[in-house]
This record gives structure tokens, C-alpha cells and sequence, in this order.
């Protein structure tokens, strides 16, 4: 068990999910040390309102952890930073900050066997038509999802060489909700589709609406991710909600919540490389983490809304 007055890292800490995580810790440990590290290329200060930690600005990938932090000792270490663009194609930029900047933070955590728990992501999985289960083979179908696929790799490595070393991977599915807004075009689907009808226009989503994403509220991904702290083995794991829901589905229940009636305007996806399908399969971070989503999409989407809207 952690002790009430712990001392975490939080990376990528100012954006969607690491703002959540960095602003629950600091609730549920209100006698914690944190610090957040980030570069600001996908988060914003805004999101932290409140916060009453440390804030490293720098850029991970370059980043000396010992000239920063010398001998000071952590409790764990939430790497959460990440370029989260899948549309960013150079490769190489890519693959290079993602990968170095875990490579940086394992060697830095090495000899403390510092607890480490990691973003890595449903892409890793790439097309699916059922359940995906986190020992299915790796299938990334852009280069975000193979930068996360060599992350796993490394921090598999890491664990096997050191069984005493606590290393905890996990794989994020379709994550909404509250300080997602300044992602732009990456933020979810959930967040553009209430816009747009909050703005009086149809929803527009991919013919004919009946791809199904595992959409799971990022109050949800936040819980488990802190769960992940008392675990007592390594291992990667799925959070997601467990359910694939339709974007159909989708728009009946933000209908619902914000008191219109749009039917659904269907465009041709332009995307040649495009999950049609995903759910994660909880079974093994339900025995390992006791995960539990409380955050059905209805309830989900309401409580979204409820803070977007006041709706």
C-alpha cells in the first residue's frame, strides 16, 4: 500500500488524461508531493486549475532526470506524456520522442526499482472484430501505435530482467471526457459530436454509423490507472469500459442528454487504416487491479455533459 503522503512524478501531466490523473491524486492524497512534467506540445495549463504540485516544463525525449531530480525518491512514476497524434506520419519524430523518452525514464527509475506505470494504447491491437485481450499479438496500424507496441517491448524487457521491479502498462481504449478541448482534432468523438449539435448541427460521423468503439469515461481510466499502485506484479492491461457501442448509439445518447432530436449526417470515411471495431476484454485487469468501470456511456456522457454544458 502507499503511504498518505507519497511523492509521484506525473508526465504529460497538463494533458486530457494526466491532468485527471495529476488532479485525483491530488485528492486522493492530499498529503502528496507531485510533480508534473510536461512540454505543453498536447496539453494546457488551463487544464491544472487548482493543482498545487510542482511543474517541470521540459521536453521528455531530452530530458536528464539525474541533473533534475539527483537522488530524490519517488513512490511511482505515472508516464502518461506521449505525442498522441495519430495523424502526426513523420516517423521518425514519433517513434524517437515516444520510445527515448520511456527508454530516459526506465534508466532513471533502474536502480530504485521506482514503481512505473505507463500510458500504452488499444492501437497497439490494430484491427479487430472482437475483444481484444492483451496477450493477442501486436497489429499497429499507424506509427503511434508502433512507437507504444516497442514501449510494451521495453518495458517487458525491464520487468523480466528485474522481477522485484514493478512496471505497469496500460492500454487505454476510446478515453472522453472533461480537459480533453484543447486536443482539436484529436480530442474525441464524444467531445466534436456535442459540439456540433450544441451548435445546431447534425453530427457528422462515418456511413452508415455502425462502427463501435469501447468508449470509456475518463473518470474510469484515471481510477484504474491509480489502482495500479498497489498491484504486486507487472503487467499490461486493457481499461476500457468493456462494451463496444455504436456511433449510432452514440448519437441517440447525446440526444438524450442535451435535449435534441438530429438525425445523424453520414459522410464517406476518407481514412484507409481505420478500426472499425474495438473493445477491450477486462478480465485481466479486473483479477489483477480489481478494475471496475462505474461509467456506462449514458452515465458517462452525462456527466460529460453536465461539465461541458452544465446540460
Amino acid at each position: 500500500m502507499v503511504s498518505s503522503s507519497p511523492n509521484f512524478v506525473v508526465t504529460g501531466g497538463a494533458g486530457f488524461i494526466g491532468s485527471n490523473l495529476t488532479l485525483a491524486l491530488q485528492e486522493k492524497f492530499p498529503d502528496a508531493r507531485l510533480t508534473v512534467i510536461d512540454d505543453f506540445r498536447s496539453g494546457n495549463f488551463k487544464n491544472l486549475a487548482g493543482y498545487s504540485g510542482d511543474f517541470v516544463a521540459q521536453n521528455l525525449a531530452t530530458l536528464n532526470w539525474h541533473n533534475q531530480f539527483g537522488d530524490e525518491k519517488f513512490d511511482a512514476i505515472f508516464h502518461l506524456a506521449s505525442i498522441t497524434d495519430t495523424t502526426l506520419h513523420d516517423q521518425f519524430v514519433q517513434v524517437h520522442d515516444n520510445v527515448e523518452s520511456f527508454r530516459r525514464l526506465l534508466n532513471f527509475a533502474r536502480p530504485t526499482k521506482t514503481r512505473i506505470i505507463y500510458a500504452s494504447s488499444a492501437a497497439t491491437y490494430g484491427p479487430a472484430t472482437e475483444a481484444s485481450v492483451e496477450s493477442n499479438g501486436a497489429a499497429p496500424a499507424n506509427v503511434y501505435a508502433f512507437s507504444k507496441v516497442i514501449m510494451d517491448n521495453l518495458a517487458r524487457r525491464a520487468a523480466s530482467d528485474s522481477p522485484d521491479w514493478i512496471i505497469i502498462g496500460l492500454r487505454y481504449f476510446n478515453v472522453y471526457g472533461p480537459r480533453e478541448a484543447h486536443k482539436g482534432v484529436p480530442a474525441s468523438m464524444v467531445y466534436h459530436l456535442a459540439q456540433q449539435m450544441k451548435a445546431g448541427q447534425r453530427p457528422r460521423i462515418f456511413k452508415h454509423g455502425e462502427q463501435k468503439r469501447d468508449f470509456v469515461y475518463v473518470n474510469d481510466a484515471v481510477g484504474g490507472s491509480i489502482r495500479a499502485l498497489d498491484t504486486q506484479t507487472s503487467g499490461i492491461y486493457n481499461l476500457g469500459s468493456g462494451q463496444a457501442r455504436s456511433f449510432n448509439e452514440l448519437v441517440d445518447v447525446l440526444n438524450k442528454c442535451l435535449g435534441t432530436n438530429f438525425q445523424p449526417d453520414y459522410i464517406d470515411n476518407p481514412h484507409a487504416h481505420y478500426q472499425n471495431f474495438t473493445q477491450a476484454d477486462l478480465t485481466n485487469a479486473r483479477g489483477a487491479l480489481g478494475y471496475k468501470p462505474r461509467f456506462p456511456l449514458e452515465e458517462g456522457v452525462r456527466d460529460y455533459m453536465h461539465w461541458l454544458y452544465g446540460a
